[in-house]
């Protein structure tokens, strides 16, 4: 029997996002336990990240835990997130969240929107 190679963390966080996810969670008024992160078509490069705090995780979520914080993946996601890092970047003009996607082919001159090529799935969880 071949010997399963685990596969690499959907998603992981800088230091700097996981700090931000913390401070917004824990101003809360509902009990949160970690927050979505999904992809959805729209925009003018075909897709864009979604980000929203979960009260619950769903029944077929990733569950990642980096740092601290509990990240729920949507499964329609996952392949389009693969090896993803998500960073907190503040400048004097804006504040946001910023997705280090090896996956990601291009993005509008806007950066609201991004073109993302999925990870083949014979490549993910593949045997040794």
């Amino acid at each position: 029997m071949a010997e399963m190679r685990s596969r690499p963390p959907v998603m992981t966080l800088t230091e700097a996002a996981a700090e931000r996810v913390r401070a917004v969670m824990a101003r809360s008024e509902k009990p949160l336990v970690g927050l979505r992160v999904g992809v959805k078509n729209g925009g003018c490069a075909g897709m864009e990240y979604t980000m929203e705090f979960a009260e619950e995780a769903g029944r077929f979520d990733e569950v990642i835990e980096d740092k601290g914080v509990k990240v729920l993946i949507d499964p329609k996601a996952i392949l389009y997130l693969l090896g993803t890092e998500m960073d907190f970047k503040a400048d004097k003009l804006s504040a946001q969240f910023v997705f280090n996607n090896p996956n990601q082919t291009s993005a509008c001159g806007c950066g609201e929107s991004v073109a993302i090529t999925p990870v083949q799935q014979e490549t993910v969880g593949a045997g040794a």
